[in-house]
């Protein structure tokens, strides 16, 4: 299980690196998640970063996940309230150690559930941007009711230009080929509206530029905040401050309408009778909106794959982002951006406009 004396003494090159010691729950759900993922992904190799002592410990209960990992010892972990600065600074973290291997092409890709600010910043410096992106985005994947949807950005940039948000959509569209696998995703931009007059300059001008691009015909459009759960587009790009704040909304209306389910059929008999006959349905509705299906959000347009496991979640949940960074692996997420950067001269020639403070007002 370590690297030395085992049946993975060799090195590299290996599908996944691990941190080992990120999360709420650390290595206990980290190792629990990578048994769960052994069984969808046995020929998987997976370079598991830590407290070797731990990790070695928790292995011997999970013999699954021990049959597809390796250990590196590191020896720190990052804290989840350290600034990014200051993680930087921690050569032998198992985050940096984990993204070290991805930089040095002995992993393909990188899972975490610690400290995002530390994840995004240690990926820019260790493993460095695409050439042609001039910002990494973070995107992940929502349930919609025609099935699921890709949004980017979710915090990464709290502002962005219109050089930002083209990106934006080569890499939503290359993401959402890679894990929905849809061969022609199509794309929205969010705005105040779907007129092509509103919004602010930046909108106007990114939705231009993807008119006549390679992108042009999966372009729909400008798309308002009814169509992300509508599922109007496969593909919702918008800036990191609105992004993460309609995903802050969308969750907390979920929690919202969970709990005065759960009040309607407590409140009373009748209540509790309503709850027996509706039971399957709701337990189906539950299954599909469970937020540990969709765990894993991804740090795009880097020289590898970079998935962020939301710290808190369980076993099944971590395993739900290895799954996300394994998709993207096998279906070269990377090289379908680069393929697409190709494009990205004639996507981006387009002079900016100069800045327009006055900006449509919403409906």
């Amino acid at each position: 299980m370590s690297e030395t004396g085992s049946s993975f003494s060799e090195t590299g090159p290996y599908t996944l690196a691990i941190d080992g010691m990120g999360g709420d729950g650390g290595p206990e759900v980290v190792v629990a998640g990578l048994a769960i993922a052994a069984d969808r992904h046995p020929s998987a190799r997976i370079l598991l970063v830590g407290d070797e002592a731990t990790l070695s410990g928790l292995l011997a209960r999970h013999p699954r996940a021990a049959a597809i990992c390796t250990i590196r010892p590191a020896g720190s972990a990052i804290p989840m309230d350290m600034k990014p600065t200051a993680a930087l600074r921690v050569r032998d973290s198992s985050m940096r150690l984990a993204m070290d291997a991805v930089a040095q092409g002995e992993a393909q890709g990188v899972v975490s559930a610690g400290n995002s600010g530390a994840m995004l910043a240690l990926a820019k410096i260790v493993i460095k941007t695409l050439p042609g992106i001039t910002r990494p985005a973070m995107a992940a994947i929502s349930p919609t009711t025609r099935g699921d949807v890709v949004m980017l950005d979710l915090g990464a940039n709290v502002s962005c230009d219109w050089r930002n948000l083209v990106e934006f959509a080569v890499m939503g569209e290359a993401f959402a080929k890679a894990v929905l696998g849809l061969p022609a995703p199509t794309i929205g931009l969010l705005n105040v509206g779907s007129e092509e007059l509103k919004g602010d300059e930046r909108l106007r001008q990114a939705a231009e530029v993807l008119r006549g691009s390679p992108l042009a015909r999966q372009f729909h459009g400008f798309v308002e905040g009814h169509d992300i759960t509508a599922g109007t587009t496969d593909v919702v790009v918008t800036d990191g401050f609105t992004g993460n704040v309609a995903l802050k909304t969308g969750e907390g209306a979920l929690k919202m309408a969970f709990t005065l389910l759960r009040q309607v059929f407590t409140s009373s008999l009748l209540g509790r009778i309503g709850y027996l006959l509706v039971r399957p349905g709701l337990e189906r509705m539950k299954e599909w909106l469970d937020p540990r299906r969709y765990n894993g959000a991804v740090f795009v347009g880097l020289n590898g794959v970079v998935v962020k496991s939301h710290g808190g979640t369980d076993a099944e949940g971590f395993a739900a982002a290895v799954d996300v960074a394994m998709d993207m692996v096998t279906h070269r997420f990377t090289d379908g951006i680069r393929e697409r950067l190709a494009h990205m001269e004639s996507l981006t020639s387009v002079k900016a406009s100069p800045d327009q403070s006055q900006a449509v007002p919403a409906s």
